[in-house]
């Protein structure tokens, strides 16, 4: 089967929120990962443009009653960069999450540019 994404952490973003989070936590972000990789067309339940952003994605982990939101965005068509994660705990994403997820695109594209 041919992999339709690469996906690729960004700096320490992701890899700061992976790590503080529990096994079953982790192996749910990582199941979800995978389907991103190998599956044409991700359900909108699990990965999701931001409405209202120029190419910014949300990640969506779900464990119990937890709710955990990655950010995400595209780089040459199939790459998936990984930017910030949180643990959501209200209805709407709070907008210093998406302000950063936006720093972390701008710093990506600015130092691919160079």
């Amino acid at each position: 089967m041919k992999h339709e994404r690469q996906v690729i952490a960004y700096k320490k973003y992701f890899l700061d929120f992976y790590s503080k989070q529990n096994d079953t936590v982790q192996a749910k972000i990582e199941w979800i990962l995978n389907l991103i990789r190998v599956t044409r067309q991700v359900p909108k339940k699990y990965f999701d443009h931001m409405t209202g952003t120029k190419g910014l994605y949300e990640i969506r982990v779900e464990v119990g009653n937890n709710i955990f939101r990655i950010f995400s965005f595209f780089d040459k068509g199939n790459l998936v960069v990984l930017g910030n994660g949180f643990q959501k705990k209200t209805q709407k994403t709070p907008k210093q999450e998406i302000d950063k997820a936006l720093k972390i695109m701008e710093e990506y594209k600015n130092e691919k540019s160079k």
